[in-house]
C-alpha cells in the first residue's frame, strides 16, 4: 500500500523573489549597465543612426540582461538576457530616432522613457510567464524610471554627452536599482500572498 502525501508548496518564483539577495540586484545594476554602455560604445560608437541604436542596444542589452539574470536567474529563465537585449535594441532604435539622435536632456529623457517602455514590456513577459503578480505596474514603471535615471546622468556625464552613450550611466542607475528592486520585492511578496490564499 502507498501513501500519497500532498503538499501545499508554492511557486519557486514566488518563493525565489519573496526573499531576494537585497545586494544581488543593485549590484547587477551598477555592474550591468557601465559595462554594457561601455562594450557597446567602443565597438559601435556613438548611437547617430539606427544601425548605431540597434546593435548598440543588443550590445549593451545583452550585457545589462545578464547582469541581471545572474542575480534573478533562481527565478527566470535566460529568456530574460534575450527580452532585455531585444527590448533595448528596439526601444533605442526607436527613441533615438524619435529625437532626431540629439543629446538635450529633454530628448535624452524621451529616448529613455521609450528604451524603458520597451525593456519593461518584454521584461514583463518573461515575468509574467514565470507567474509572477503586477506585471504590469513593471511596464509602467520602467519607462519614468528610465527617463529621470537619463536626466540624472546628463548632469554628470555632461562634459561627454556628446558620444551619445546608448544607455545612462551609474549614477542614473542607483535610482533605477532602488525603485526597480524595491517593485520587484514587492511583486513577488504579492505573488507569495495570493500563492497563500489559494
Amino acid at each position: 500500500m502507498t501513501s500519497v502525501t500532498h503538499t501545499n508548496s508554492l511557486p519557486a518564483t514566488a518563493g525565489t523573489l519573496s526573499r531576494p539577495r537585497v545586494w544581488a540586484w543593485p549590484l547587477a545594476a551598477l555592474l550591468g549597465f557601465p559595462i554594457g554602455g561601455l562594450i557597446a560604445n567602443l565597438t559601435v560608437g556613438a548611437v547617430d543612426s539606427v544601425g548605431a541604436a540597434i546593435a548598440g542596444g543588443l550590445i549593451a542589452g545583452a550585457v545589462v540582461g545578464t547582469a541581471q539574470w545572474l542575480a534573478l536567474r533562481q527565478t527566470v529563465p535566460w529568456l530574460w538576457i534575450a527580452a532585455t537585449s531585444l527590448g533595448m535594441s528596439v526601444g533605442l532604435a526607436i527613441g533615438a530616432a524619435l529625437v532626431d539622435y540629439g543629446i538635450d536632456r529633454g530628448e535624452l529623457v524621451l529616448m529613455g522613457a521609450v528604451t524603458g517602455l520597451a525593456v519593461g514590456i518584454l521584461q514583463a513577459l518573461v515575468l509574467a510567464r514565470q507567474g509572477l503578480a503586477g506585471t504590469a505596474w513593471w511596464v509602467a514603471a520602467n519607462p519614468p524610471v528610465w527617463a529621470l535615471a537619463w536626466l540624472i546622468s546628463s548632469y554628470v556625464i555632461s562634459a561627454n554627452i556628446d558620444e551619445r552613450f546608448t544607455n545612462f550611466g551609474a549614477s542614473g542607475v542607483i535610482l533605477y536599482a532602488l525603485v526597480t528592486g524595491v517593485l520587484l520585492t514587492w511583486m513577488c511578496r504579492r505573488t507569495e500572498a495570493g500563492a497563500r490564499s489559494t
